[in-house]
């Protein structure tokens, strides 16, 4: 399923459920908020998000702890804090070594996801085959895949 589908998949339930979504996001460098922004009635329902390239912000804005930012922490960190600043009811983290180079000690193509709710926060490593910008676009579809499920059906 496309990037696009998925997102207006994610605003229709949000919208359904009345739901409110946001991101924190390092590997994917804004393109995770770009894709959920372009959605169908996005303001009502997309609460924004961080963009946390450098460790520095991670650290700094996401109280991820010191250490890898490759990791389940980093990973849970982020979907908690970004959940609690912007409000949002549902949140999701994608923090990974895209490639060519390892990152933090992890391969190519290792990525770490985080959905967090009010109720609970759960995590998920994924190795994604292929260069750079193949796993950047696994990594964008899961995300969105991982959001659209934790959202209810009704």
């Amino acid at each position: 399923m496309g990037i696009s589908n998925l997102a207006e998949q994610i605003a229709a339930a949000a919208q359904r459920t009345g739901r409110t979504v946001a991101v924190a996001e390092s590997l994917t460098a804004g393109r995770l908020a770009a894709a959920l922004g372009a959605a169908p009635d996005a303001g009502s329902w997309f609460q924004g998000g961080v963009v946390a390239y450098s460790r520095f912000v991670k650290h700094r804005v996401l109280d991820v702890p010191e250490g890898p930012v490759v990791s389940q922490v980093a990973a849970e960190s982020m979907a908690r804090t970004v959940r609690k600043l912007t409000g949002a009811t549902i949140a999701c983290a994608v923090t990974g070594a895209g490639g060519p180079d390892p990152q933090d000690d992890q391969p190519p193509g290792t990525v770490w996801f985080a959905v967090s709710t009010e109720d609970s926060t759960a995590t998920e490593r994924r190795h994604f085959p292929g260069d750079p910008a193949a796993v950047l676009e696994q990594t964008i579809s899961h995300a969105l895949e991982l959001v659209l499920d934790a959202l209810p059906a009704r």
